[in-house]
């Protein structure tokens, strides 16, 4: 079987540590592609609370560490999401990968920005503390709905329906684009897979991983392309315990001695 091959994948809005996070898709993705570059485009995790991590959710970021081994000649790059604000730093030296508020780069002559897109939506920015109280509630729904997560799920697509913020993160990354020069830009934090061009700008939005259907972004010489994860009949095995977070952190590789040049980047001009 031939293994997929791209210049760059983007996956954002992971969500680990919460009961939806499909982590362990995510990881099978990683593991079954080749590619040179790896931006993980925000919101990789749900809140400060590491005890919410699954066992799940430590592998994938122990597989990433393994990625970012300068010997493997991959590029990881970690876009911070709104969620991720106050874990940026910590995981940046735990996982050894550099973090930045967006992302600027060429490839075959064209410019590409990837930014999360939480500056864009001003629901969000005008009101951080109702925005704080929303997501702990939403971690609260998402124990009390244990089974298939079906009412959390909906709750995520009418709450994005509701703000309308697909198109006003759209509208905001497209100017942010053409205000340094991209021809490309890419965005999370919606939650919804979207490709829209105007102006000689391409949008993307790399959706998430918490719903029903996963997706992510690859860029290769025929340009950028949105495809949903194809689910494996054996990818669902609910009611995994809890990882014990020492325990998994002490597996990563080099955790013992975590990188101490791993710098927090803002590239906002």
């Amino acid at each position: 079987m031939t293994i997929p091959y791209c210049d760059t994948i983007i996956l954002s809005d992971l969500h680990l540590g919460s009961e939806v996070s499909r982590a362990r898709d995510a990881l099978r993705l990683l593991e079954s592609q080749y590619f040179e570059r790896l931006i993980l485009l925000g919101d990789i995790f749900c809140d400060l609370n590491f005890g919410r991590l699954k066992k799940d959710h430590w592998r994938l970021l122990s597989y990433i560490r393994k990625l970012s081994n300068p010997k493997r000649g991959i590029e990881v790059v970690w876009v911070e999401g709104n969620h991720d604000h106050g874990l940026s730093l910590i995981m940046s030296h735990l996982v050894g990968i550099k973090v930045y508020q967006q992302y600027v780069w060429e490839y075959r002559g064209v410019r590409h920005l990837a930014v999360h897109g939480h500056q864009f939506d001003r629901f969000l920015t005008d009101n951080a503390l109702l925005g704080s109280l929303a997501s702990a509630a939403f971690l609260l729904l998402q124990k009390l709905d244990f089974r298939r997560q079906r009412f959390t799920k909906l709750i995520d697509r009418l709450d994005t329906r509701w703000r309308r913020h697909s198109p006003k993160v759209a509208a905001g990354a497209l100017a942010h684009a053409r205000a340094h020069n991209a021809q490309r830009v890419f965005c999370g934090h919606t939650h919804q897979a979207m490709q829209l061009a105007e102006d000689g700008v391409e949008y993307f939005n790399t959706g998430c991983w918490i719903q029903a259907t996963a997706t992510y972004i690859t860029i290769d010489e025929e340009g950028a392309q949105i495809h949903e994860y194809a689910e494996r009949s054996d990818d669902h095995y609910p009611g995994e315990e809890r990882g014990d977070p020492a325990a998994e952190v002490a597996e990563l590789p080099g955790a013992a001695g975590l990188l101490g040049d791993a710098e927090y980047e803002g590239v906002y001009s």
